[in-house]
């Protein structure tokens, strides 16, 4: 009995712990999706010493003003983000103008009013809908995700919003589609409220970049994970170099006592 009530070691309960949050985590995630992993892409910003595409994000940027701003909300996002290191990067100008064309409700005034002013960069996106209830009148009754964080609150993140956008199509023979819904062969239950928001041409780049669907889902996916992430770069920059200084400090530590102990008999 008493070797039943030994304490574990502070390893073993952390081990435990570690384990009891990771599993927690996932369930979520994986209840959600219900549907088989999508298709491995390859994302510029894979891998330690992967970066955003600009031109990418610029382009996924357009994308989602023109085809995903109108239902979805990106509430943790301010204009000032989009002119940022690590981002689109879009010039002071084009932020200060980007942000002018929002219309957003400040106030109380002195007469306790609310009013209306054009955006600035400090503010934080504009929402399509004042709030959730008006949202959902919107959508048939269906609530837009906000899509902030989108690429990181669902399981493989780029490779299933990929998934998700170029997974539009016919439902196969014998599949009962409920109505008002849409076939999605990446969704789960491959059903979805949301009508497919991008195809072939549907929006126009001026720099060469080809439209089709693939390119579409590719640049507006690599905006969103930048959004959820943007400081990715800088975290991928500074773990690099904690790397380096343990590697030099490992190395210092080892001749250090190398030296020390030369010559004493162990």
């Amino acid at each position: 009995m008493a070797s039943f009530f030994r304490p574990a070691g502070r390893g073993a309960i952390a081990a435990s712990l570690i384990a009891s949050v990771l599993a927690f985590g996932a369930q979520p995630a994986a209840a959600a999706e219900g549907a088989a992993a999508p298709a491995a892409q390859s994302w510029s910003f894979d891998g330690i010493f992967g970066t955003f595409d600009r031109g990418a994000l610029q382009r996924g940027y357009k994308i989602y003003t023109e085809s995903c701003a109108s239902c979805h909300a990106m509430k943790f996002l301010a204009y000032r983000n989009l002119g940022e290191p690590g981002g689109p990067e879009f010039g002071e100008a084009e932020v200060k103008a980007i942000a002018a064309e929002a219309t957003v409700q400040d106030g109380p005034n002195a007469d306790g009013d609310m009013f209306e002013r054009p955006g600035l960069p400090s503010d934080r996106f504009v929402s399509p809908f004042p709030n959730d209830n008006a949202a959902r009148a919107a959508n048939n009754g269906a609530l837009p995700p906000d899509l902030s964080v989108i690429a990181k609150a669902r399981a493989h993140g780029p490779d299933y919003l990929f998934a998700l956008l170029t997974g539009y199509g016919e439902p196969p023979a014998g599949f009962e589609l409920r109505e008002g819904m849409n076939y999605n062969a990446a969704f789960a239950d491959h059903q979805i409220a949301m009508p497919q928001p991008l195809s072939d041409g549907a929006v126009e780049y001026s720099d060469g970049t080809p439209t089709d669907l693939r390119q579409l889902a590719r640049d507006v996916t690599t905006f969103l994970v930048w959004a959820a992430e943007p400081k990715l770069e800088a975290r991928k920059r500074a773990g690099f170099q904690v790397m380096i200084y343990l590697v030099l400090l490992a190395g210092l530590l080892y001749f250090t006592t190398k030296k020390l102990w030369t010559g004493v008999e162990h």
